[in-house]
């Protein structure tokens, strides 16, 4: 830079023009400028931003008084409530590091997240106290143990010695805070399976989840003051960001524990609700739901689908229930939805079957997602947009993660090149359109949940009469796809399918389970590499129940 750079001289960023962003500011506004609206409904209890933003506060000075603060992970075993949403704030204030876990992962999985990201405090709900109870003994150092005791929740047990609410009451009642020191600081941990057995934690900072938030907000068409349905998990990418987008737009979130199409239909015609999320799995449940439960909406109601790719009829049935579908993709570490299937004004004049077909697409970069390309995986060089042509799917920009926690060789090599390796394979078609055709990665994805092959395989290895097994995605009509195992038995052996998935049982979270199980060879190359393109073939015709096999 020249030094007779007029624009440069005494012009340097101070107090009075410069802040770093953060999703905390948002809240602040919502609670400064729309105090008295609705932030939250929980079952019969109701919050403003007002009190929503007081709450957050007085988490945040509690857990500055127990010593948390910069570098500290705390840790979230919640459900869809006002505490896991609050904790989106709160905890950052401290500039602490939110990590909302997958309550579906089994004890294991859970301890190693806990000690891997070296947990400081962990919140934990009532429903998920089994697992937790396996987990802490496996951590390997102590814990701030805290209970969320939902009154709307029966069952489980409470394992602390304080609860949630006796917990913020020891906070400071006149804290505040929504500004930080660096937007690149850490904001969130979120674990994703990756590729082997290990989840790899994806750290998130301000200013990606200040950004994305305003991005699925002009990805939707949001206006101001939605009324949100939480049919999402909010350890899915922090909600794919949405507690932080609802306290932009000043939204109110109907908090939802189990997602189940009678209390989704309930909350859509009581609450007036006007937008979800979720798994297309969650779509085909509504479609597939009584006519009595659907009767009734009379106002305009907007899904929002990623995970896996809609099946084209799935977003047909839910044009024809009347529900628009906007399909995203993204990546844990792209903070959920970086691309986005745009719909052009030109797709209106087609049929549902025809549109859906298009909207069925990942589609093209997300409003904030700088730059978004399909290339070779070597040279980095864009393949042509022939709709035929595979390449990888590359992402960069302020929408990728910071990087994975303490794992400095992955994080090097997925952003080789000065580009974020997404793993995933594709199509890049005429009208700028990606699509997805394979996972390089052999990432099974199972109601919205990431599942790695290589995991289950090592499991099923594990068995004293299993010789060989791969594990690939076979598709299915309720959850997208399901695990299939392919196993080849040890000279002598005896086992049936059933068997075999009782012990995986052992090992395994449930969604992990193999769904389909085929005894016999397993096909390779002549150099003895498994290839998973034939078993994909052979898994979609494999029944979900295998009989005994020998070897």
């Amino acid at each position: 830079m020249s030094d007779n750079n007029i624009y440069e001289q005494s012009l340097d960023k101070n107090n009075a023009n410069f802040a770093a962003l953060t999703p905390l500011s948002f809240l602040e506004r919502a609670a400064s400028v729309y105090p008295d609206r609705l932030s939250l409904i929980h079952g019969d209890t109701q919050f403003t931003w007002g009190e929503t933003y007081k709450r957050c506060c007085l988490l945040a000075s509690a857990l500055m008084k127990a010593g948390i603060g910069e570098g500290d992970t705390v840790s979230f075993m919640g459900a869809n409530t006002p505490e896991t949403f609050e904790a989106h704030f709160g905890v950052p204030m401290t500039g602490a590091i939110l990590n909302a876990l997958n309550v579906r992962l089994d004890a294991k999985a859970i301890a190693f997240i806990l000690a891997h990201a070296e947990t400081k405090v962990l919140f934990t709900d009532r429903e998920y106290s089994d697992t937790v109870k396996a987990a802490l003994p496996l951590v390997g150092h102590e814990i701030l143990l805290i209970d969320i005791d939902d009154p709307y929740f029966e069952g489980g047990e409470l394992l602390a010695d304080t609860n949630y609410e006796q917990f913020i009451s020891n906070g400071d009642p006149d804290y505040r805070c929504f500004q930080i020191k660096d937007e690149w600081q850490a904001i969130s941990l979120n674990y994703t399976s990756g590729t082997t057995g290990d989840p790899k934690g994806v750290v998130f900072h301000h200013r990606g989840a200040y950004l994305n938030a305003i991005s699925n907000a002009l990805c939707w068409n949001m206006v101001a003051h939605p009324t949100y349905l939480w049919t999402l998990p909010m350890f899915h990418c922090n909600g794919w960001c949405f507690p932080w987008g609802l306290a932009a737009m000043v939204g109110t979130s109907v908090c939802l524990r189990h997602v189940r199409d009678e209390a989704i239909f309930d909350s859509i015609k009581k609450h007036r609700v006007t937008h979800f999320c979720g798994a297309p799995v969650v779509l085909n449940t509504l479609i597939n739901a009584a006519d009595d439960l659907k009767a009734g909406i009379e106002h305009h109601v907007s899904a929002m689908t990623a995970g896996a790719a809609p099946p084209a009829a799935v977003i047909a049935g839910m044009e024809k229930m009347g529900f628009s579908v906007s399909h995203v993709y993204g990546l844990t570490e792209t903070y959920g939805p970086c691309v986005v299937c745009a719909p052009q004004d030109s797709w209106s004049d087609l049929s549902i079957d025809d549109r859906s077909e298009l909207l069925a697409r990942q589609g093209v970069r997300a409003p904030l997602q700088d730059e978004l390309m399909v290339a070779d995986p070597e040279t980095l060089k864009p393949v042509p947009k022939d709709g035929t042509t595979m390449g990888e799917i590359f992402m960069r920009g302020n929408l990728v993660m910071k990087g994975y926690l303490k794992n400095p060789k992955t994080t090097e090599a997925s952003f080789a090149g000065g580009w974020f390796h997404s793993g995933d394979l594709a199509v890049w078609h005429a009208d700028g359109y990606v699509q997805i055709k394979d996972r390089s990665k052999d990432i099974i994805i199972s109601g919205g949940e990431n599942i790695s092959s290589l995991e289950v395989e090592s499991v099923l290895f594990k068995h004293p009469k299993v010789l060989e097994a791969a594990v690939v995605a076979s598709t299915d009509e309720k959850w997208g796809e399901v695990p299939c195992a392919f196993v080849s038995l040890k000279s002598g052996e005896e086992l049936d399918a059933i068997e075999l998935v009782a012990y995986c049982r052992e090992e395994l979270a449930g969604f992990k389970i193999p769904k389909k199980v085929v005894f016999g060879p397993i096909d390779k190359t002549s150099t003895g590499k498994v290839q998973k393109f034939l078993l994909r073939e052979r898994a979609e015709l494999a029944d979900y129940v295998s009989g005994k096999a020998k070897s």
